[in-house]
């Protein structure tokens, strides 16, 4: 469909008993074909109906995110979210066709090892036995969502979302700061019973999870769940110890210089989004400005990426601007069936309006590549921890156009991203490091969970203070993070693909041409590779062995302490 616009796609609920007929069908025949060439026909049937399966579910979750309150997207979405695990059985023994097929031999020659890895994980995650509980996981992850999209926030003589109060945290009267921020705070606290619950029952329902597969807890089906084939947590545990000797004394020299540019006495918390004293950097123009830009910036960039932000603009597959009702994230998604990605966000009018539309656009861009350089759908994305290299580095890409989003503060949108860059990586192992002990004690009570996150506030954001703030102090910040509620284990994908980033920072500035070279080549090769596998291939490091962070970031770090602004 060349002159498809997302707004007016149809959209059909899916058909989850034709769908398992079909696949129950299927299995017979890959079972009973007589070559290869036959097998490869049913293949193409499975990748077919696979298409359009997952294309009619993910129309109904994005129009559920882009209006919360819309009752009959939020119906059809719980209806889905419900269905799917019932289905799984028929599709997975699809799936067991072809792994035991006696033509599996040609499948990995034609298109690699990869594509038995991904069947195998998927396997082992699932049993007929969570098919409830991965119900009542949804069911609970959607009441999570909804309650951040619908949040009401009365401030400065408005009612603001989760997104819109954020804007102020960067307000030049640090009063104001302060208030902005304890009315974030409050919305926290004042629904902390029930998101202590929330958290409380989705620990048992994974950790049930994990038993029924044969775990003593949930986190060997996290890792699984994130596509992990090559590593552990042992790694994932070394990586975070380099955070903590190499990062977090960065992080606190960063931190005192914003103390003393800002001429307070203590850095609070508050007083982190404040960047620069006279303002932060700010869009030169409203969304529609900010959209425009982008359309220059990705034209002048490349071919490829010109051809990328005309496609997703026509097709209208963006969808940016805040709106009351429209669910507290931001993401990229597939609609396989028109080989497109679909880009989700808030814009609020700050710094954090570009990094959507080159984080998110990042994501999007290797969507698009992979679909259109990639034999089969199940490559066409890739595992988690490389999915935010594409985000993360294009973000790095953008900085020689920020004059076109900020003009005459271009350099400070710059040094606040990097610096943000960085700082963020040890809040990020943090989160991570905080769902290992959840998932580890799963009979921990809410309390001391968020205790265990104020120990480890201490451990790697030591400058951190919140002045009279007894929700945070005592450790209530983890709750805003959605990701500890919705994805399990997916936020070391950000602190581990930073390194990535920050490495493509490094070539850029070296050679442009290289560096596009395996940029474009990380972005095409989608998830025909492991995670290790995919490094090597775009000549990245692999951020497990010592010393790494240190070299990853020795760029960015001469950068941010040598710049005008410390």
């Amino acid at each position: 469909m060349e002159d498809f616009k997302f707004s007016t796609l149809e959209y059909k609920r899916p058909d989850f008993e034709k769908t398992g007929a079909f696949a129950e069908e299927i299995t017979e025949k890959i079972k009973n074909a007589a070559s290869y060439g036959e097998l490869k026909g049913y293949m193409e049937q499975m990748e077919e109906m696979s298409k359009n399966f997952s294309t009619d579910c993910t129309i109904a979750s994005i129009r559920h995110t882009l209006d919360t309150t819309d009752e009959f997207y939020e119906k059809e979405d719980a209806y889905i979210n419900d269905m799917v695990p019932t289905v799984m059985p028929k599709l997975l023994a699809m799936n067991d066709a072809l792994m035991e097929s006696k033509f599996r031999g040609d499948i990995e020659n034609e298109y690699g090892k990869q594509y038995f890895a991904q069947m195998d994980l998927q396997k082992k995650t699932f049993c007929e036995e969570n098919i409830p509980l991965m119900q009542q996981e949804s069911r609970l992850c959607r009441e999570y969502e909804k309650m951040m999209a619908t949040a009401a926030i009365p401030f400065d003589g408005k009612t603001l979302n989760l997104y819109g109060v954020q804007k102020y945290f960067e307000h030049e009267e640090r009063e104001v700061r302060k208030a902005a921020v304890k009315a974030y705070s409050d919305f926290y606290h004042g629904n902390e019973k029930r998101l202590e619950e929330i958290w409380d029952e989705l620990i048992k329902i994974r950790t049930q999870m994990g038993k029924n597969l044969g775990y003593e807890n949930f986190i060997p089906v996290g890792y699984m769940q994130q596509g992990r084939t090559d590593y552990g947590m042992e790694e994932v545990a070394a990586f975070r110890e380099q955070v903590r000797t190499v990062l977090v004394p960065l992080c606190e020299k960063l931190y005192e210089a914003q103390r003393k540019r800002l001429g307070v006495d203590t850095l609070m918390f508050y007083d982190e989004k404040r960047v620069f004293p006279d303002g932060n950097a700010v869009p030169a123009g409203d969304d529609d400005f900010m959209v425009d830009q982008a359309r220059k910036m990705y034209h002048e960039l490349s071919p490829e990426t010109g051809e990328f932000i005309d496609f997703m603009i026509d097709h209208e597959l963006m969808d940016l601007k805040n709106k009351p009702g429209k669910a507290s994230t931001g993401y990229m998604t597939s609609l396989d069936r028109y080989k497109a990605p679909f880009v989700f966000s808030c814009f609020n009018q700050t710094i954090f309006d570009m990094q959507v539309l080159s984080h998110e656009l990042g994501h999007a861009f290797a969507g698009y590549m992979a679909m259109r350089s990639q034999p089969i759908a199940a490559y066409y994305s890739e595992s988690t921890d490389i999915a935010e290299i594409h985000s993360m580095a294009m973000e790095q890409f953008a900085y020689p156009y920020a004059e076109k989003f900020f003009g005459e503060q271009a350099d400070k949108y710059r040094f606040a991203h990097l610096q943000d860059a960085l700082t963020f990586v040890p809040f990020g192992v943090a989160v991570d490091e905080f769902q290992h002990i959840c998932y580890s004690n799963p009979d921990m009570t809410p309390k001391e969970r968020t205790l265990a996150w104020k120990k480890l506030e201490e451990t790697y954001m030591p400058w951190r203070k919140y002045e009279a703030d007894d929700f945070f102090d005592r450790g209530g910040y983890w709750y805003h993070k959605l990701h500890i509620y919705l994805y399990p284990f997916y936020y070391i994908n950000y602190t581990l693909t930073t390194m990535g980033a920050m490495e493509f920072k490094t070539k850029d500035r070296k050679n442009h041409e290289d560096a596009w070279k395996d940029y474009l080549n990380l972005c095409k090769c989608g998830g025909s590779m492991s995670y290790l596998e995919t490094l090597r291939y775009a000549h990245l490091m692999n951020p497990f062995e010592q010393g790494t962070v240190e070299k990853a970031i020795e760029l960015a770090k001469n950068d941010l302490l040598n710049s005008k602004y410390m």
